[in-house]
């Protein structure tokens, strides 16, 4: 999930640039005149757990370490990966989008060297079904979590809902169809349907795909019927990254269901992302 509110400009001293790397843009995939991914080097150094945040930073001036912007976004591509990807749309008239998406293969990005964020599902005990909620680029959290091997191991079934607008916004579809057979994952589930994927279109009537609120869907059965499975507190581990609205919804409804986020020496059935 990617923060829709341009972050406030930063000076960066020298104290602050030894906290990020300087890394170069790999590759841009346009999946529509709003929505694109692209791909960074990675620095030998930076580690993060699926489902985390990192800081990116543009600079403002020719000089790298001049004045730039800042902007959290979530990793989507695997722990193990070389690089580093992520999921962007532009925002009308943002400081950072807009430069970001005039970028260029070879051209410059900072990324800061901390990693940020608990929408990870090491926040979870037991539980048989994940349940990964997600609206537009809300899904980059969760596409990394499915390339960890873990996951697959740890649960019975993956069940990813994406939410979108539009049928043309449904990004990654490609790479979604193909995750159960990756060389890491086609031993742990060969023979088991394990992935459960639940397109929804908002904004228009696409056959064979859901076209409602996720909200509503939960609340009149449909998303349940359309898996084939239950959502309750025994089996269920649920994770939420989308819109702030769409997020207090969810926990609503699901917490009215007897969920609850986890605290302290108590986990719970739900997490969602903070850094908006």
């Amino acid at each position: 999930m990617n923060k829709p509110v341009e972050t406030p400009l930063l000076g960066l001293s020298a104290g602050a640039q030894s906290k990020w790397t300087e890394e170069r843009i790999l590759d841009i995939r346009r999946w529509t005149p709003k929505l694109f991914s692209f791909r960074t080097t990675r620095h030998p150094g930076f580690r993060f757990v699926p489902g985390q945040f990192a800081r990116l930073g543009l600079p403002l001036t020719a000089d790298p370490c001049g004045e730039a912007v800042w902007r959290a976004y979530s990793m989507a591509s695997a722990s193990y990966d070389e690089h580093l990807e992520f999921f962007s749309i532009v925002v009308p008239g943002g400081e950072f989008t807009t430069r970001l998406a005039s970028l260029q293969t070879g051209d410059c990005i900072l990324v800061e060297k901390n990693n940020y964020g608990f929408l990870t599902t090491d926040r979870f005990v037991g539980g048989r079904d994940l349940w990964l909620l997600a609206s537009g680029t809300g899904i980059a959290p969760f596409l990394s979590i499915l390339r960890d091997p873990q996951v697959w191991q740890d649960y019975e079934n993956l069940i990813l809902v994406y939410s979108v607008r539009e049928a043309r916004d449904l990004a990654y579809e490609a790479e979604l169809a193909a995750l159960p057979q990756h060389e890491l994952l086609a031993g742990l589930t060969e023979g088991k349907a394990r992935l459960h994927y639940v397109p929804v279109v908002t904004r228009e009537r696409v056959p064979g795909m859901l076209d409602a609120r996720i909200t509503q869907l939960l609340a009149d059965g449909r998303l349940e019927a359309a898996t084939g499975l239950p959502l309750g507190v025994e089996r269920s581990r649920v994770m939420v990254c989308g819109n702030p609205q769409m997020a207090a919804d969810l926990r609503k409804c699901l917490m009215e269901r007897g969920l609850q986020v986890g605290r302290r020496g108590k986990p719970g059935q739900l997490a969602f992302e903070n850094y908006w």
